[in-house]
């Protein structure tokens, strides 16, 4: 495998991480948010990925490379939180609003997990870099 296609495939990681991230982000401003319905409601997002694979044969053999990709991003599916607020301004005619599905836990557990593989697939970059250097100082002697 070619180093630049390395170095393509963790740009690719880096890019999914980054909405990941702000992703995250959003779900943590929102977090606190309440409706006056339930259609209203911030519900949480999560980005989706998926493997980009590319096959080629490469001598009688397949040699596969690829990265990563956002293929969408999805509202979480857990509950909204029902709260009874009857002095509260965007509260329903029986006293109630809504909250957010977003757990600021999880959601900062997200976040590192996020900042962690963007910090490899820099990693990744940095090192294809050293070794192309090498290669080119290599080529001088």
């Amino acid at each position: 495998m070619a180093l630049d296609r390395i170095m393509d495939i963790a740009g690719s990681g880096l890019s999914a991480q980054l909405v990941r991230m702000n992703t995250t982000a959003s779900n943590i401003a929102n977090s606190g948010v309440v409706a006056g319905s339930e259609a209203e409601a911030f519900r949480g997002k999560r980005a989706v990925f998926q493997t980009i694979l590319d096959q080629t044969a490469v001598r009688n053999a397949m040699q596969a490379t690829g990265g990563v990709r956002v293929d969408r991003i999805q509202d979480d599916a857990r509950p909204l939180q029902e709260m009874y607020s009857p002095g509260h301004p965007q509260a329903n005619e029986l006293g109630y609003v809504w909250g957010s599905n977003v757990n600021e836990v999880e959601e900062m557990i997200e976040m590192l997990d996020a900042a962690r593989g963007y910090q490899n697939n820099v990693e990744v970059i940095k090192t294809s870099k050293d070794l192309m250097m090498r290669t080119l100082e290599i080529a001088k002697a």
